[in-house]
């Protein structure tokens, strides 16, 4: 089977194809072959459904740099490597019937994403930020029991959500939580905490991080003239990737978010679904005023 394998994947280099069929290999890591080298530099279409891996390489977007569909339904991957966000090209990503628990915000980046499929996995929530880029048009995110929150910015793509919000108990929940009414969501445990109406006054952390946050943009390109030992280690890293942005300002937010939810049974998708969900939209804000001025449907 391993020569199989690779007597395939070096017919697809030599013969330059464009599409290649890796389905039903009982593969338990993802092939070096198509890694060696230049890998598969002219490869847009890769078929991987049905076999046994649990991630993806970190150079994946090196090695396969023109990727434009990318077909991993039915695996055993529990993480996404935050390199997914490189492949620039890639139009259309399969992730379905897998053991995702969480998925990287590096997904966000993919700006020439149409469609998602996150469907039957094990998610709590997604990354608030995914849905900005206007290429994405459709997200499927069906069967994912513990997901009762859907970021705002999916609002007007084409979603599937059946069997989601389902009521089962979930046991050692470490994620923080946002109750309005008889509604739950989990949120991204980036979150160190939820500001709410009657909080008016920022986390000095936070007022600290966002204005650096501003000053390093506006003056520099980028953050490299902050050396290791400026900030501490786990803030630097904080400071080059926020956990979203405002949906009502485009304001980062570092430490603290201010959930809004809107019930998709509010919405003019409700007919979509026709009650097979309870899921709610959530808007991260990032003060009292935004909060207080963010309308969904407006």
């Amino acid at each position: 089977m391993a020569s199989e394998l690779c007597k395939t994947i070096s017919v697809a280099r030599l013969e330059k194809h464009k599409n290649l069929f890796l389905n039903y290999r009982n593969l338990h890591h993802f092939p070096l072959e198509l890694l060696k080298d230049e890998g598969l530099q002219y490869l847009e279409r890769l078929y991987m459904k049905r076999n046994s891996l649990t991630t993806l390489p970190e150079n994946l977007a090196q090695k396969l740099p023109n990727l434009v569909e990318l077909y991993l339904h039915s695996n055993n991957i529990v993480v996404v490597p935050e390199a997914i966000g490189s492949l620039v090209k890639l139009q259309c990503l399969d992730l379905s019937d897998n053991a995702l628990e969480i998925v990287c915000p590096e997904i966000g980046r993919l700006r020439a994403l149409r469609h998602l499929r996150l469907a039957n996995n094990q998610l709590q929530f997604l990354p608030p930020d995914l849905g900005r880029s206007r290429e994405l048009q459709y997200v499927y995110v069906d069967n994912n029991f513990h997901l009762k929150g859907l970021p705002s910015y999916l609002y007007n793509k084409v979603i599937g959500c059946s069997g989601c919000g389902a009521p089962i108990q979930v046991s050692e929940v470490k994620l923080l939580s946002f109750s309005s009414g008889p509604l739950t969501v989990f949120l991204p445990a980036e979150v160190k905490a939820i500001g709410t109406e009657s909080d008016r006054v920022l986390p000095l952390q936070e007022l600290a991080m966002r204005r650096l946050h501003h000053t390093c943009h506006s003056a520099l390109s980028d953050l490299n003239f902050l050396s290791p030992i400026s900030l501490p280690r786990s803030l630097l890293e904080l400071l080059h990737c926020p956990l979203g942005h405002c949906h009502r300002c485009s304001e980062p937010m570092f430490t603290i978010v201010y959930p809004k939810l809107f019930p998709l049974r509010e919405t003019p998708m409700a007919g979509l679904h026709q009650g097979r969900t309870t899921v709610s939209f959530v808007a991260y804000c990032c003060s009292t005023q935004c909060l207080q001025t963010f309308d969904l449907l407006s």
